[in-house]
């Protein structure tokens, strides 16, 4: 088989196996040869170097596709969320195109001259753990590749809050009927969700209240609490950058007194007592075989009519995140997803009485679109600050995860839950109408 006159000619069979009679968006290739639908198109895909083939060809689906991206060998430009879109709306799984695919991918890289040797991954990439899965010092490399990434790119990301949870963007006066209100800036809409917890939890009871604040993160939670209901906090991470980050920033609030930060792990928590503790966006970090031992740790560090608040991504039947999709490799080694009936079940089996769900999906949904606008606002010093690949792979896991808790493939679950005393009294209001 002859050379093509184009790469276009060549890519032509694989986009028409991909999305059938026509590609969804514009493609351009690095000969200047393209391939369009007829009509509208939401942005282009760029394939800019033979590398692009040669990751996918080398990792056929997701993550071969993922690494050209991340190395910039493939560009995306327009609205990252309507190409996504449009890419997810032409092929359920536009990603893995099976045996035939790849075999397809295979002969236009050999008649470009694009097979060659194996391309190193992009070195965001994080290595394949080793180990049993969330063991401690397993959990402790995962979540240094995520987190321990640099303070001021997360600043600039996630806003003057430093809070990498979903916000809760209702209004003061919002009954809840119209949904998550848009129009809510960031740093008023986590606010917003770090004072709901804080009701549910019953902090404004009384002052002086001891709360654990389990996975902290930079102690946003730890320091509403403490700065507007008077509780005394002790939040844990096993994040040394974020320990670290966390203690200056409550130092410089004035409310050292009042808040402990340290590095620790959730099954070193022993021989305390709490009257509440927060769980924000931590338990997908903890997977399904160590719920069980997850929450009758934290059961047992409460006292009678002490109250749980799991905060947490879910997904229907539950899922883990595979080791060889961009996520896994990428964003967040060894993520579970739990059912949240899963959790309701591992909750009451712990001894919680659960009395309330919420979910805050389409909230998170807002949270997502909110972190990629300032990601895209402020490019170039978020390109300085972690690297361009890293810029990317947070440009695209966002800008996908918002679309996943659009359509309902991913949710958000708030789980209350309260230690019941011996007389079966659980002290909690009798309605919702207490927390709002």
């Amino acid at each position: 088989m002859g050379k093509p006159a184009t790469v276009a000619a060549a890519f032509t069979p694989l986009l028409r196996l991909a999305f059938g009679a026509e590609p969804p968006l514009r493609f351009e290739f690095w000969d200047g040869s393209s391939v369009q639908p007829a009509g509208d198109q939401p942005g282009i895909m760029r394939f800019r170097s033979k590398d692009a083939l040669s990751h996918m060809v080398w990792a056929p689906g997701e993550l071969g596709l993922g690494r050209a991206f991340v190395s910039g060998a493939v560009d995306l430009d327009g609205d990252i969320f309507k190409i996504l879109r449009a890419l997810q709306s032409a092929v359920p799984d536009a990603a893995r195109l099976g045996i035939a695919g790849a075999l397809q991918a295979t002969a236009a890289a050999r008649q470009l001259g694009a097979l060659g040797r194996r391309p190193k991954p992009p070195p965001e990439e994080a290595q394949p753990p080793r180990g049993p899965r969330h063991t401690r010092n397993r959990d402790a490399a995962v979540i240094s590749h995520h987190y321990d990434v640099g303070d001021d790119f997360y600043r600039l990301v996630l806003g003057p809050s430093m809070t990498y949870s979903c916000a809760r963007f209702a209004a003061p006066d919002d009954d809840g009927r119209a949904g998550a209100n848009a129009a809510v800036p960031l740093a008023d809409a986590q606010r917003a969700k770090h004072d709901l917890i804080c009701r549910k939890l019953g902090l404004a009871d009384r002052p002086g209240m001891r709360l654990l604040d389990v996975g902290c993160g930079w102690g946003s939670m730890a320091m509403h609490a403490a700065s507007v209901y008077g509780t005394q906090v002790v939040g844990v991470t096993i994040s040394g950058t974020q320990a670290e980050f966390a203690r200056k920033r409550v130092a410089e609030a004035g409310l050292s007194a009042n808040i402990e930060i340290r590095l620790a792990d959730y099954r070193d928590l022993r021989g305390e007592q709490f009257d509440a503790i927060s769980s924000i966006g931590m338990f997908e970090h903890v997977g399904a075989n160590r719920a069980a031992e997850y929450f009758d740790t934290l059961r047992a560090l409460l006292r009678p009519e002490g109250r749980l608040l799991n905060h947490a991504i879910s997904s229907i039947g539950g899922s883990k995140i595979r080791p060889r999709s961009f996520i896994g490799r990428y964003v967040f080694p060894d993520g579970e997803l739990l059912d949240v009936g899963e959790t309701v079940l591992a909750m009451e089996r712990a001894g919680f009485e659960v009395r309330d769900v919420e979910s805050l999906r389409e909230h998170y949904a807002l949270t997502l679109r909110a972190w990629v606008a300032n990601l895209e606002a402020d490019w170039d010093r978020a390109v300085a600050l972690a690297g361009e690949g890293r810029a990317r792979v947070w440009r695209i896991y966002m800008a996908a995860s918002a679309l996943g808790f659009e359509d309902g493939g991913l949710g958000l679950h708030q789980v209350l839950g309260v230690v019941p005393d011996d007389q079966g009294r659980s002290g909690l209001p009798a309605t919702r109408r207490a927390w709002g």
